[in-house]
């Protein structure tokens, strides 16, 4: 059995490669270099006799030639490993710079990520305690004593508690939600939205499905749709879906769009809370487009539940 400390260390990247064949530059430097020792030593044994003074230098131009070849050979060679190890430390360096770069963006949008969901959570506890503070039902006075049944007043009875009818622009705002926490005007749209039955099933099932996205990192106005005209969504109204009314998927961002309709794919809970949400959508829309004008449909478009029925109807296809 091999023992894993007789295995080599693999360096990697900076693992030091072996030498590989000789250059045609070396190569002619080598030949060179034997052709003149073979050349000397042919002389040397064809030629006459000498004394030890022309053999010392016979000897001489001989080895000096040979020795410069070699000489010259390992130079080149030491060269091009040099060439080599700098060509391997510049990618290696390249690399870490990106992989330094990427390291320090992901990082950023990580933590910017995490405090836009911390500050999505704080503005929803914040509408939660608003919401029930606002639709508390008032505390009525006890009366102090009984009173004779002939100094009491006829109560008026039978006569329901009657409301005023939502309006169009109430509704619009309630469907962008309040934008803060001082945001009055929306506070109050939102009430009047929830005490309605025809727009308070919509306003519930618009938080669910936006609290869903929030927890992706997606927010709705960070999303640039495309506007389609309000006829287009007067024919939506009428019943007419595909092709038709194609304009109303305005939302084109592709990882938007692929993240939904796989967070469709894998979580039931998160898919049946946007079939919800687009069945109330298509109800309450019916409802409010014969009686908005043109220019609070496109208002209304511009919301934040209207720009997540543009997102989940492109990504479930409703607009094929």
């Amino acid at each position: 059995m091999t023992d894993p400390q007789d295995k080599p260390l693999d360096l990697g990247l900076y693992a030091r490669e072996r030498l590989a064949a000789l250059t045609p530059a070396e190569a002619a430097v080598g030949g060179v270099g034997l052709l003149w020792t073979l050349g000397v030593a042919l002389h040397l044994m064809v030629g006459g006799e000498g004394g030890f003074f022309a053999h010392a230098l016979a000897i001489l131009a001989v080895l000096l030639p040979l020795g410069l070849t070699v000489a010259m050979v390992l130079f080149l060679r030491t060269i091009r490993v040099l060439r080599s190890e700098n060509e391997r430390l510049g990618v290696a360096v390249d690399a870490m710079r990106k992989a330094h770069i990427a390291s320090q963006q992901g990082g950023a949008a990580r933590v910017a990520l995490e405090k836009r969901v911390e500050d999505l959570a704080t503005a929803q506890h914040q509408l939660e305690l608003r919401l029930a503070e606002l639709c508390a039902p008032p505390v009525e006075d006890v009366p102090a004593a009984p009173r004779a049944a002939e100094d009491q007043p006829a109560l008026a009875l039978g006569r329901p508690r009657t409301r005023a009818p939502l309006s169009v622009a109430d509704l619009v705002r309630a469907l962008n939600f309040p934008e803060t926490a001082e945001d009055r005007a929306g506070f109050r749209a939102l009430r009047r939205a929830l005490e309605d039955p025809s727009s308070a099933k919509l306003v519930r099932a618009a938080q669910d499905v936006l609290t869903l996205l929030s927890q992706l990192g997606l927010f709705m106005e960070d999303l640039s749709p495309d506007r389609a005209r309000p006829e287009i969504w007067r024919r939506f109204a009428t019943g007419e879906r595909g092709k038709a009314i194609s304009d109303l998927g305005g939302i084109h961002d592709k990882d938007a769009l692929a993240l939904v309709s796989t967070r469709m794919r894998e979580d039931p809970v998160f898919r049946d809370a946007a079939h919800h949400f687009l069945r109330a959508f298509d109800r309450t829309f019916s409802h409010f487009a014969p009686q908005a004008s043109d220019a609070e449909i496109i208002e209304m478009a511009e919301t934040r539940t209207a720009r997540a029925f543009m997102l989940f109807g492109r990504a479930m296809g409703t607009f094929d």
